[in-house]
């Protein structure tokens, strides 16, 4: 993928060339997507490994695990159990504590990119989807992207109500980790459903819409501290809102603040908005390069 030859929107770029830049001198080099995959699936070959081969550096799954003998709980997972169950036990408090500690660090939403196994499926969905709207034979739709704060209070409150994890029963990334780690499971099924959702209906529509483990980080996201920077090379070719599914947080990006910055003599800014997953996919595809990752207390360091 050229970046700076062409406009690499989805429709107009291959998906296995996104794994790749070329650099302003012509060579080749990893993309961001590329290692973000690389990290997604060391993760969970860890989490493999352990289970397989009693390799204990990674233990357990995404809902609940141990690295280095450290417990890390997942924050949506807790708060389900403490209204299910009215208690939380201790292990439960400093591996939640952590896994907040680090989000807070690396950025909330890192965990649906960088972490999260179904986003990988999610991102070839995506392409599906593309192909088939560019071929007319299906429409784009597009929804609220708030709704998924409604799921978030709906499933907690099931937990609350019911006394059971209720949002397990469906959550795809449970499904996942669990399948990666522990083998086969029939709840596959499931998640091959999702994925057809995203491939014939609504572009992201798991992530985007629904899976409040995604809206908890979010939360953690809007005081995060690292970022996508934007910076005044921005030409607003807009071609970053094409390759982001959370596009409402390039807002800044726009044309129409320009003159506000002009006067304010503002030359950079950062994305504050929690739904920012800090994939990098605006990066990898930015040719003026006016995206890139910062670290807000860098000053600190």
């Amino acid at each position: 993928m050229d970046k700076y030859k062409t406009r690499n929107t989805i429709s107009k770029t291959s998906f296995w060339s996104t794994f790749w830049d070329t650099t302003k001198d012509g060579k080749k080099k990893l993309s961001i997507r590329a290692k973000r995959w690389m990290v997604v699936v060391a993760v969970h070959l860890l989490f493999f490994l352990s289970f397989a081969v009693d390799v204990q550096v990674l233990e357990g799954t995404l809902m609940g695990s141990r690295f280095l003998g450290f417990h890390l709980i997942d924050v949506f997972a807790t708060l389900e159990v403490y209204l299910a169950t009215y208690h939380m036990p201790i292990n439960m408090v400093i591996g939640t504590v952590s896994i907040v500690l680090v989000y807070l660090i690396i950025g909330g939403r890192t965990y649906c990119s960088w972490i999260c196994p179904y986003g990988l499926f999610s991102e070839i969905g995506e392409k599906f989807h593309d192909i088939l709207v560019s071929k007319k034979i299906i429409k784009e739709r597009e929804f609220d992207h708030r709704v998924k704060y409604i799921f978030w209070a709906i499933f907690l409150a099931l937990a609350f109500t019911s006394g059971y994890l209720v949002f397990e029963v469906i959550n795809v990334v449970g499904i996942l980790s669990r399948f990666i780690a522990y083998g086969w499971s029939v709840a596959l099924a499931w998640v091959l459903a999702v994925f057809l959702v995203e491939v014939f209906f609504a572009r992201r529509a798991w992530c985007k819409y629904l899976c409040p483990i995604g809206a908890t980080y979010g939360i953690l996201g809007w005081v995060s501290a690292t970022r996508i920077e934007w910076n005044d090379n921005c030409d607003h070719c807009m071609v970053c809102h094409d390759v982001c599914f959370e596009n409402h947080v390039l807002e800044i990006t726009k044309k129409k603040y320009d003159e506000q910055r002009k006067e304010k003599g503002i030359k950079k800014e950062v994305i504050l908005n929690g739904d920012c997953t800090l994939c990098g996919r605006c990066i990898d595809v930015c040719h003026a390069d006016a995206l890139s990752y910062t670290f807000r207390l860098k000053s600190l360091v």
